[in-house]
């Protein structure tokens, strides 16, 4: 998983309550379980006129949506997404974030989440910031002011930094902040202890060394 540590960005608003996950990545996009090739069909229905989307099409033979705020040039590369309340709801599909990450987002930033997507988000490498409603409004408003509008966020600090300097201060788990510092994902932390892991196995496996016997099937 990709350590997060600071990060600076393009901000892309995506001015609706109560985005889904199967907005984010529609359902005909789950029959792989790889956490790989997400990206480009991330918010396929809005992104896209040619619908339904369909896996393993190249996105040069989609056609994409002018109004979609992603397909907006001044917003593209953006890698830091503003949000409105209950972000991430609808089915616990891990493959929301993997979608998020892929296409280039480092970060959400909402009012709320839902629960299910805010911890997966924190599993998959993503950074989603719960902030209060009156200052997500006004990052909108400055988003929209000031074309090329970035923030910087500092996770060790717990800061996001304000082009004219301005720090805005969030909350995060302890451990979650571990995690996404060390690039921590489930598999990470378990790797932590390989050494005791295979000295386990090989003291198990002398004092049982039937365990080491597997049937041959004819």
């Amino acid at each position: 998983m990709q350590k997060f540590t600071v990060h600076k960005g393009l901000v892309a608003p995506m001015d609706r309550e109560n985005v889904d996950t199967d907005a984010i990545i529609p359902k005909q996009f789950l029959k792989s379980i790889k956490k790989t090739g997400f990206g480009p069909n991330l918010f396929d229905e809005w992104r896209y006129l040619d619908q339904p989307g369909q896996p393993g099409v190249p996105e040069a033979d989609r056609k994409p949506n002018p109004d979609f705020v992603l397909n907006q040039p001044r917003f593209k590369g953006a890698s830091i997404l503003i949000a409105r309340k209950n972000f991430g709801c609808g089915s616990s599909r891990e493959h929301a974030p993997w979608a998020l990450d892929q296409y280039g987002f480092r970060a959400i930033l909402a009012p709320s989440f839902a629960d299910i997507f805010f911890n997966n988000s924190f599993k998959n490498g993503l950074l989603p910031i719960a902030l209060p409603e009156a200052t997500i409004d006004q990052l909108f408003n400055d988003v929209a002011a000031f074309p090329g509008y970035e923030l910087t966020i500092d996770l060790e600090r717990q800061v996001i930094v304000r082009p004219q300097g301005e720090e805005i201060a969030f909350d995060v788990i302890a451990f979650r902040k571990y995690c996404l510092l060390n690039g921590f994902d489930d598999i990470g932390l378990t790797m932590r202890h390989a050494d005791k892991i295979k000295a386990f196995e090989a003291e198990r496996l002398a004092q049982k060394p039937w365990l080491a016997h597997t049937l041959i099937q004819k």
